[in-house]
């Protein structure tokens, strides 16, 4: 069968390989110059370091499969993404444990008493919290809120956390020990030449073929079997209902001699920094020696037309546009909507992998059993 891809990111090469292997001809294009989707990564032609051209990607799942799946194609290296966050004044370990409440109350507690002391500064009010603002106050009180949730909250979403659900924040991030580990996932770690490096490496098969620059034009669609889309599920009906909603991020790139921060993420609390975080690129790869710095400081917006979307806003408007959508895609024959954007769920690389190939295997399943393969195997709504 003849199969076009619509994006040479995660999705699109995962099954793209997974349908190769097969014995299936992969057409994989991408309106981008580069492979690799948001994932992209490249290095810097002054100072040699490896960046993560959208934003940091750190590659951390429970998933044994995943993980062996990823390795096949690159070689990792153990990478724990150990954040900070500048508020009101100070530097304080995230994500919250016993060092952050000690630091923040001035106090030398025990776990036991940070437990029974951190439920002393809750709101027990509130029973069944339904926002985001109610679901922090519930379990850690004002006072941490206000440092570390409120203002770096307002500053991603564009709105008070009072008008966010509280499925936002659906396990708040509170340790009673000294762990600083962001992730709690048994497997972590950063492919050692970049995730550009690893895509190329998932995208070598004889029976697939990439297109870059290309544009996706309606048309091809009549050349192909099947299409599978990992762009945005609106832009596929060229937004005849409107446009999904989506936070978008603007990057601020400033190079400096020696080390900027001292670690590779710093968060900005405070919501009188327009900025949500710097990020120093050189720290996702500690394995590297550079003389040379480069950061990005990133700012938070809107998503207007023309904008890279990266976090579906999933509001209960979005959600009404959402199954509008849906409905038009379940009625399409012959293309699958797969991918963070194709599904408009925010998708960690992991479950990425996970749905391409459960997707991947789906689509082998229906042709050999002689059945259509799903609009969505996951399904957004």
């Amino acid at each position: 069968m003849k199969i076009l891809l619509v994006g040479a990111g995660l999705s699109g090469a995962v099954i793209g390989r997974q349908l190769a292997q097969a014995g299936h001809d992969c057409r994989i294009i991408d309106g981008r110059p580069h492979i690799g989707g948001n994932c992209h990564t490249e290095r810097d032609p002054d100072t040699g370091v490896l960046l993560h051209c959208y934003g940091p990607h750190i590659f951390h799942t429970d998933d044994a499969e995943v993980w062996d799946y990823v390795n096949r194609f690159a070689a990792f290296r153990p990478f724990q993404n150990r954040v900070k966050t500048t508020a009101q004044g100070r530097v304080y370990s995230l994500p919250i444990n016993l060092l952050t409440i000690n630091q923040f109350f001035g106090t030398t507690l025990r776990p036991d008493e940070a437990r029974a002391f951190i439920e002393s500064k809750a709101d027990t009010s509130i029973a069944d919290p339904q926002t985001f603002e109610e679901q922090a106050l519930r379990f850690v009180g004002p006072e941490l809120y206000e440092a570390f949730f409120k203002g770096y909250t307002e500053k991603q979403w564009g709105c008070s956390p009072s008008e966010l659900p509280a499925s936002i924040l659906k396990r708040l991030p509170v340790r009673f020990n000294y762990d600083d580990n962001y992730f709690a996932h048994r497997f972590q770690g950063m492919p050692a030449e970049g995730y550009t490096a690893m895509i190329g490496a998932i995208l070598d098969h004889p029976r697939i073929t990439v297109d870059l620059s290309t544009p996706y034009a309606p048309a091809m669609a009549e050349t192909v079997d099947h299409v599978f889309w990992s762009g945005p599920l609106d832009g596929f009906f060229d937004y005849r209902l409107g446009r999904l909603g989506y936070r978008t991020l603007d990057f601020e790139r400033f190079t400096v001699a020696g080390d900027y921060q001292g670690c590779a993420v710093m968060n900005y609390g405070d919501s009188d920094v327009p900025y949500t975080r710097i990020t120093e690129h050189k720290h996702f790869s500690p394995w590297e020696r550079h003389e040379g710095s480069v950061c990005y400081r990133e700012y938070s917006r809107a998503a207007e037309p023309g904008d890279i979307p990266y976090y579906p806003i999933r509001l209960v408007n979005e959600k009404a546009l959402l199954a509008d959508y849906v409905a038009l895609a379940e009625a399409t024959p012959r293309v699958t909507f797969v991918g963070r954007l194709g599904t408009y769920r925010y998708l960690d690389m992991d479950v990425t992998v996970r749905e391409a190939l459960d997707t991947a295997a789906a689509f082998l399943d229906g042709v050999q059993g002689g059945t259509a393969v799903p609009a969505f195997v996951q399904n957004p709504l």
